[in-house]
């Protein structure tokens, strides 16, 4: 179906908005510091995504702070685009990878962080977003997969680490988890992706403190993972159907918090 110029305009400039405010969003919400990205694919061309500029989440505030990419390079269209993130690979890989995916968000979350790093398994306990079933989520640790031209930083910045982290999220995975860096995840819509990106980290704080209190109660002081109810995969895979039906509904009220809080800006 052909769209005409001016409905193509309105409709890239409303996901350029969408970005924006996601990005805000996932600040407000500490998913997302001076580092971590959001993306989409482009509506009316597969092959091109769109992220921000290399500069803080919080502060991005207008399509000249937004790059068009090319899926197959992760290189920008236009020339004298300003510096992207270093990442940007992690987003173009998946796309690459992933037909179905349309967004994508990288966080370094401190809640999460601890699973990346240990022995310790995030499993879903709460609404589980995209977990795998009732599977332990993935975890990509580049120290096994890097070339000897790779600068072994733990940052995916090399296509051949990305294509490896992008093939985790086969067979309808939408969360990995990335060792000292946090996690990504993967969704059909903008809303979606930060959504799995919120229920994510409240999921590993939920867990921390299942963990905390379950040590607190044995006489050993140690915790028990088998006494703790995480959800069975049936519950697993509905839960993550309810936030993808339901996404919609929090996205003006996180979208009022960001507005309300007068720290950011939104000129999309």
């Amino acid at each position: 179906m052909e769209i005409d110029d001016n409905l193509g305009a309105r409709l890239i400039q409303a996901y350029q908005r969408k970005l924006i405010d996601g990005c805000h969003i996932l600040h407000h919400r500490g998913l997302l510091d001076a580092y971590g990205h959001l993306s989409f694919r482009h509506p009316l061309d597969p092959d091109v995504f769109v992220m921000s500029r290399s500069m803080a989440p919080g502060i991005v505030s207008s399509p000249d702070d937004l790059v068009e990419y090319a899926v197959p390079e992760a290189e920008a269209f236009d020339p004298s685009s300003p510096e992207g993130y270093a990442e940007r690979r992690i987003h173009s890989e998946i796309y690459k990878r992933h037909g179905g995916v349309q967004a994508v968000v990288h966080c370094e979350s401190d809640a999460v962080a601890p699973y990346t790093v240990t022995s310790v398994p995030l499993r879903a306990c709460v609404h589980a977003a995209g977990f795998l079933g009732s599977e332990a989520v993935p975890v990509c640790d580049p120290a096994a997969l890097y070339d000897p031209d790779n600068m072994p930083d733990v940052m995916e910045r090399h296509a051949n680490l990305a294509y490896e982290l992008a093939k985790l999220f086969d067979n309808d995975n939408s969360v990995v988890l990335m060792r000292s860096q946090g996690f990504t995840v993967v969704a059909e819509n903008l809303e979606l992706a930060v959504m799995r990106a919120i229920y994510t980290q409240k999921n590993a704080a939920v867990q921390t403190a299942a963990l905390t209190i379950s040590a607190a109660a044995e006489p050993s002081g140690k915790s028990d993972m088998n006494k703790i109810r995480f959800l069975n995969e049936r519950e697993a895979l509905e839960s993550a159907n309810t936030t993808r039906w339901s996404a919609h509904r929090p996205w003006k009220l996180l979208v009022r918090e960001v507005e309300a809080s007068g720290l950011y800006v939104n000129y999309a």
